[in-house]
C-alpha cells in the first residue's frame, strides 16, 4: 500500500527545498494557517504562483509537483469539519485542557482556540475561535506537529467539502520535490496551455 501521494505547490521562486524560513514571501496570506501550502489541482498551484509572479512582473512561475504523507483521519485538522477525536484527545493530554464541544466542531475553530490559548490570549470562547494573529498561527502549527499532526486542511470549493484539497504542510521535512516546471500564465492568472516546461527533476 503506499503510504505516499502526489500534490503540487506553486511559486514564483526556484528552490531545490522547501523552508519554514521563507513562509510569507508567496502570496503571503496564510489564511488557513501556517505551513507549506500544496493542492491536489495543478490549475490551482498556477493559479496561486501567478498573483505573486504578475506583482512581481514575471509572465512564468514554477509548478514543484511534490511528494507527501497520504491523509489518515488522525494526522490532519480540516478546516470545515469535526476535528477528530484521537488529535482533540492527544492534544488535550499534551496541554491538560478539555475543549469546548463548539471548538471542536471545524477545524478552523478549533485552530484559532488553540493558538490563542498557546499565545496567552483570552477572551470568550467565541472570540478565542473567531481570529488568531500571526504569532497564534505559528504557535498552533509548531505544537500540531510535535503531536502528530502533519497537516491543516481545506477544500478547493466550500461548496465540496469532501472534492479536492488543499493542505498546509507544518514540517518541512513532510514534503520532498519531484520535479520542477516552468509555466507561463496569462492575463487572467491561468495557465497557458501546453507552455509547462520541466526544468529540474529529482
Amino acid at each position: 500500500m503506499n503510504n505516499l501521494e502526489t500534490f503540487y505547490h506553486g511559486s514564483c521562486h526556484l528552490f531545490d527545498k522547501f523552508s519554514l524560513s521563507f513562509l510569507g514571501s508567496g502570496e503571503g496570506k496564510s489564511k488557513f494557517g501556517q505551513g507549506i501550502y500544496i493542492t491536489s489541482n495543478y490549475k490551482t498551484a498556477v493559479l496561486y504562483a501567478s498573483k505573486s509572479a504578475k506583482a512581481n512582473g514575471k509572465d512564468s512561475c514554477y509548478v514543484y509537483t511534490v511528494e507527501v504523507p497520504v491523509l489518515t483521519e488522525d494526522n490532519h485538522i480540516f478546516s470545515c469539519k469535526a476535528v477528530n477525536t484521537s488529535v482533540v484527545a492527544r492534544i488535550e493530554n499534551a496541554i491538560g485542557e478539555t475543549f469546548h464541544d463548539e471548538v471542536k466542531s471545524a477545524g478552523k475553530y478549533f485552530r484559532k482556540y488553540l493558538g490563542n490559548l498557546l499565545t496567552g490570549q483570552r477572551g470568550t470562547i467565541k472570540q478565542m475561535m473567531s481570529k488568531a494573529d500571526a504569532t497564534a498561527e505559528n504557535a498552533v502549527s509548531q505544537f500540531l506537529n510535535s503531536v502528530g499532526v502533519i497537516y491543516l486542511a481545506w477544500p478547493q470549493s466550500q461548496t465540496k467539502p469532501d472534492g479536492e484539497t488543499n493542505r498546509a504542510v507544518l514540517n518541512e521535512e513532510d514534503i520532498k520535490i519531484l520535479k520542477i516546471e516552468q509555466v507561463e500564465v496569462d492575463d487572467n492568472n491561468k495557465l497557458v496551455e501546453d507552455s509547462a516546461i520541466e526544468i529540474r527533476s529529482f
